[in-house]
């Protein structure tokens, strides 16, 4: 039986974050921008992947928050979480 990994892992490009998201029962893979992360939660731009995953679990709750709120909004398309989907409106 194969095992997956459900941890959150950065990109090979570098460019996202992808985890796995929790939602009325199922998991849907979501990912969030590196710059909505260096934007938002302070991640410098020179910083490797073990940094950037830190820096991802740091506002995991705040991040995920909005990818739920965005899933339900928009359930059809892919959800991918940029600088703007943290904007404060």
């Amino acid at each position: 039986m194969e095992v997956l990994d459900r941890a959150a892992a950065v990109s090979p490009d570098g460019r996202v974050v992808v985890f796995m998201l929790p939602i009325r029962g199922r998991e849907v893979e979501a990912a969030v921008a590196r710059d909505a992360l260096e934007e938002h939660f302070w991640l410098p731009p020179d910083a490797d992947a073990a940094r950037t995953l830190k820096t991802f679990e740091s506002g995991r709750n705040r991040i995920v928050a909005v990818a739920q709120r965005k899933l339900l909004a928009r359930p059809d398309e892919p959800l991918r979480l940029t600088v703007n989907d943290f904007v404060t409106r």
